[in-house]
């Protein structure tokens, strides 16, 4: 879940200033933790701890509020309405990393990452994302290998794949959707050979950079089964203390669990 989290900042600097090139500096003063890293925890702390996901998404809202959420996800967060507003936004995927973690089967994953994505995006689109983003993860962590983890995903959700990420950053554009993010941002991963490449990779192609990084970097650490250490420190230190809480008390929970 450091991954995601730690790509989120990475790429937070260019999410409304894009760049099309793998050569930037991974941290900076500009580099902060966004909504991504919010519902991230948020998720990860509701799972741990069986807490009612809408209250829990919102109490979280409620204390970092300014940390640039989807304006539909503000007004529902601020909103007495608990019921999901049918999104296909990639919000779903950018805070399921830690539901790859901590489940152990394919059935449980998928049912998790469905129910912790409808409570916002109930749309078909939002559901896969955050289901393709989880499973990417639970394969990682289970050591299959990136040819195994495109296939399954490929045949599972329907995502095309096989295109490179040289020819995907040609024409690409800012594109908030799962069908637009969640498939490239997995390429992202596929075509790296470590942490740091997979979440240059995505903030790369001068898209929503902080999301698809959190997406890319989360099944990435899973993958190669840690993240660079300065990283991981750097990471930590722009963080609050509540959010250090949740990430300690998540590592010995994803210890526990064997891989498949």
């Amino acid at each position: 879940m450091l991954g995601a989290i730690a790509g989120d900042i990475i790429g937070s600097p260019f999410e409304f200033s894009p760049i099309k090139s793998t050569h930037f500096p991974l941290l900076s003063a500009d580099s902060t933790f966004t909504d991504d890293t919010v519902l991230t925890i948020a998720v990860a702390d509701a799972a741990m701890h069986d807490l009612n996901p809408v209250d829990t998404l919102k109490d979280y809202f409620s204390r970092y509020p300014e940390r640039g959420y989807g304006g539909s996800f503000a007004r529902w967060a601020r909103s007495e309405r608990s019921k999901p507003y049918n999104s296909w936004g990639n919000g779903s995927a950018m805070r399921t990393s830690s539901i790859g973690w901590l489940f152990n089967s394919k059935a449980e994953v998928l049912h998790r990452a469905k129910a912790y994505a409808e409570i916002t995006h109930n749309h078909s689109e939002g559901i896969r994302g955050a289901q393709a983003t989880a499973l990417a993860i639970l394969m990682a962590r289970q050591r299959a290998t990136k040819a195994q983890i495109q296939r399954e995903i490929s045949a599972w959700f329907h995502y095309n794949l096989d295109k490179p990420v040289d020819a995907i950053r040609e024409t690409y554009i800012f594109d908030v959707s799962c069908q637009g993010s969640v498939p490239q941002s997995i390429i992202c991963f596929l075509e790296s050979d470590s942490y740091d490449q997979a979440v240059r990779l995505a903030v790369s192609l001068g898209g929503d950079a902080d999301t698809m990084a959190c997406i890319a970097g989360g099944i990435a650490e899973a993958f190669y089964g840690f993240i660079p250490e300065y990283i991981a420190e750097e990471t930590r230190a722009r963080l609050p203390g509540e959010f250090l809480s949740v990430l300690d008390e998540f590592a010995p929970q994803i210890r526990k669990i064997k891989p498949a």
